[in-house]
């Protein structure tokens, strides 16, 4: 369960850092950080680091940061995934090979 919980944490930070795009995409826009676009992208993704950050040391109470820490590489998936699905972003078959050894690197790292 702690797991899953840590893949909830990666999943909140993951979507901070599109909400953090969005909102500096919202600041080249208009010019101005004060933008309500901007402000509520900013604030919403220091908001969901905030929580995620109190919910990972809460994690840490439990559980070794040698097993569960390979379930924070799962950002360098899901960031790039919701970059495309948000923005459109595409990427190259070398990212996909790359994509593919992390995972691996994952189970691998999860196993041991």
């Amino acid at each position: 369960m702690l797991y899953i919980w840590a893949i909830l944490c990666v999943l909140g930070l993951a979507i901070g850092q599109i909400l953090f795009k969005v909102s500096a995409a919202a600041l080249a826009a208009s010019g101005t950080l004060f933008t309500f676009r901007a402000l509520a992208a900013l604030f919403s993704a220091m908001l969901l680091y905030a929580i995620t950050s109190v919910a990972w040391v809460w994690i840490l109470q439990k559980i070794e940061l040698g097993r569960v820490y390979p379930v924070m590489a799962l950002a360098f998936v899901l960031v790039p995934i919701g970059s495309h699905i948000v923005f459109g972003e595409r990427f190259s078959t070398q990212y996909f090979v790359g994509i593919s050894l992390i995972m691996l690197g994952i189970a691998v790292a999860s196993r041991s």
